[in-house]
C-alpha cells in the first residue's frame, strides 16, 4: 500500500519528526531536495524519516559543520585555511569540501549536509 505525499506533506512529517531538528527552513529545505532528487530520476522514493536522519544532518552554520566534523586542531590544515583568509573564504573552503565529498542544502536558518 503506498500514499503520495505533496511537497507541503512531505516537508510537515520532517518538521514534526521528534527526533530531529530541522525546523522550518530545514524541514522545507529538504523536502525540496528530495523532490528534486526524485523529479532528476523521475523514481519515487520512500518518505523513511529514520533514514533520512541517519542520511542527513542540520548545522547552524558551516563553521559550525566544520567544528562537529573536525577535531579542533585540524580544521584550518583538513580544509586548506590560510592565515589571511576571511570567514567568506574559509566558508567557501567549506562548501567545495562538503560538495566534494556530499551534498549540502544551504537555507536562511543554517545548512543540512549529508553524511559522508
Amino acid at each position: 500500500m503506498k500514499i503520495t505525499l505533496s511537497f507541503l506533506q512531505a516537508a510537515d512529517m520532517l518538521m514534526n519528526d521528534p527526533n530531529a531538528n530541522w525546523g522550518y527552513s530545514g524541514a522545507h529545505a529538504l523536502a525540496e531536495h528530495l523532490h528534486q532528487i526524485e523529479a532528476d530520476t523521475r523514481e519515487e522514493m520512500e518518505l523513511d524519516l529514520v533514514a533520512i536522519r541517519c542520511d542527513f544532518a542540520r548545522h547552524d552554520s558551516l563553521s559550525d559543520w566544520a567544528q562537529d566534523y573536525f577535531a579542533k586542531d585540524k580544521i584550518s590544515s583538513s580544509l586548506g585555511f590560510d592565515d589571511d583568509d576571511t570567514d567568506d573564504e574559509k566558508n567557501e573552503k567549506i562548501r567545495e569540501f562538503i560538495r566534494d565529498h556530499g551534498t549540502l542544502i544551504e537555507f536562511n536558518n543554517g545548512i543540512i549536509v549529508s553524511q559522508f
